[in-house]
């Protein structure tokens, strides 16, 4: 599984452990331990009016479903929606993606190998395979990558109104305030951008937002973070991934090559196409309608965006699409309570990044257009079931008034119960009413 991960995108040995296969035995671990009870009937109160009744919600599989995965973390992303839906007891069919090559014929040869092929099988290839996918009729599409094709892929659904789970993206602000611990504060944006696969994480620090007077002081800290983590000549470093291919590397160099851009760097800016590397970079200020700012850099280039207030900064994130994550450093309280009510994100976390995705009991997805629906956990349980309600009755107290003819005795009767006052249901079993 390491070797497949390196040799598609010299993902080092640490990140694809940490990130990549303890993540995937998590989901087994959890899905193994919890599965009994994510399975249990849920048991529901029931009205007077159905009395006397029982109620409960069984989950039940959707049937047989596709998931589509990409190829950032081409290992998780593949089999951690396919244990999902394995625990709800579907079928699935796995399309891996093509630009992690190594990865995907090693999934192809490992299901086959270790898992029944009637619940799982892989389906390798590009675009035209994903295509004749995409014209079945599926019972859910389970689909992860950018918002362009996620639209193809739901409007390829819809045409067999088949349900979709869409986790996609978007630009992931970290709003950095002038009170915090500022060399934990860096260290955390470090490893939740440019340890997490270079930046091609959908989950990473897409930009920074910070006091104007305190920036200076928080490009230093990361400035000095850097060179602790990737030595002095970062393009050396065997801890930091490279770019997936030649493709994605021309599409970061021409973000950061755009006119008003190259001359915002403050730090880094060094690449390599041979290795397909770029180093840590760091821009300030940058133009706001640059493409550097209007479009997901998912990539090591980091944006740092100064403000007069950090109150601003939310403005400024709820003037973008609705990221799929949104980081806040700061020991204000007020301003942390300020953050959670007034900015709309997939999911928060304060003081730290992308850690929340590690949490079993939180659900993960998007909202708006960085994504829909959620999974991990019993999320991803939910998410692969149906939830179908039962109502049960016995034959007994069968009472005449939901049938014809309707007396003003029914009526009064069914409007003490609608109600809920025993006393004037009582008063209207006598024949008496206070209408």
């Amino acid at each position: 599984i390491i070797q497949a991960l390196q040799k598609d995108l010299s993902k080092p040995e640490f990140e694809a452990l940490v990130y990549e296969i303890s993540m995937v035995k998590s989901s087994c671990k959890l899905g193994l331990q919890e599965l009994k009870h994510w399975m249990k009937p849920e048991k529901v109160k029931t009205p007077l009016t159905t009395y006397p009744s029982s109620a409960e919600i069984v989950s039940e599989p959707l049937g047989v479903v596709l998931v589509i995965s990409t190829w950032n973390y081409p290992f998780l992303l593949s089999l951690d929606p396919v244990i999902g839906a394995i625990t709800a007891g579907n079928a699935v069919v796995l399309k891996p993606s093509e630009i992690a090559p190594a990865t995907s014929s090693l999934l192809a040869n490992l299901l086959q190998e270790y898992v029944d092929n009637t619940s799982v099988k892989v389906i390798e290839g590009a675009a035209d395979e994903t295509s004749a996918l995409l014209e079945q009729k599926w019972d859910k599409i389970f689909y992860t990558g950018s918002a362009r094709v996620g639209r193809i892929v739901m409007a390829a659904a819809a045409k067999h109104l088949t349900p979709v789970t869409l986790e996609l993206g978007g630009k992931c602000p970290a709003i950095v305030d002038s009170n915090v611990n500022l060399q934990v504060a860096a260290r955390r944006i470090i490893a939740g951008k440019w340890t997490c696969n270079s930046g091609q994480t959908c989950v990473a620090a897409d930009y920074v937002i910070t006091p104007k007077d305190f920036a200076p002081k928080l490009i230093g800290a990361l400035g000095h973070e850097l060179e602790e983590f990737f030595g002095k000549d970062p393009m050396t470093s065997k801890d930091i991934s490279a770019i997936v291919n030649e493709h994605h590397f021309i599409r970061l160099m021409k973000l950061m090559e755009e006119d008003g851009v190259y001359d915002k760097i403050v730090l880094g800016g060094q690449a390599d196409v041979n290795q397909l590397k770029i180093t840590p970079t760091i821009l300030l200020d940058v133009p706001n309608d640059s493409h550097l700012m209007t479009e997901e850099i998912f990539g090591p280039l980091l944006p740092i965006v100064t403000v007069e207030n950090v109150e601003q900064s939310f403005d400024l994130i709820n003037s973008k699409p609705k990221p799929l994550a949104a980081y806040l450093f700061s020991n204000n309280e007020q301003l942390k309570t300020k953050f959670v009510n007034n900015v709309s994100a997939g999911g928060m976390l304060v003081n730290d990044t992308i850690l929340h995705l590690t949490v079993p009991g939180l659900p993960f997805g998007g909202v708006g257009e960085s994504g829909m629906g959620s999974y991990h956990g019993k999320f991803s349980f939910d998410s692969f079931s149906h939830k179908k309600p039962v109502l049960y009755r016995s034959f007994n107290a069968d009472t005449s008034i939901r049938y014809p003819p309707y007396t003003p005795q029914k009526l009064n009767l069914f409007k003490a119960v609608m109600g809920g006052s025993i006393f004037r249901v009582l008063l209207s079993l006598i024949g008496w009413s206070k209408d």
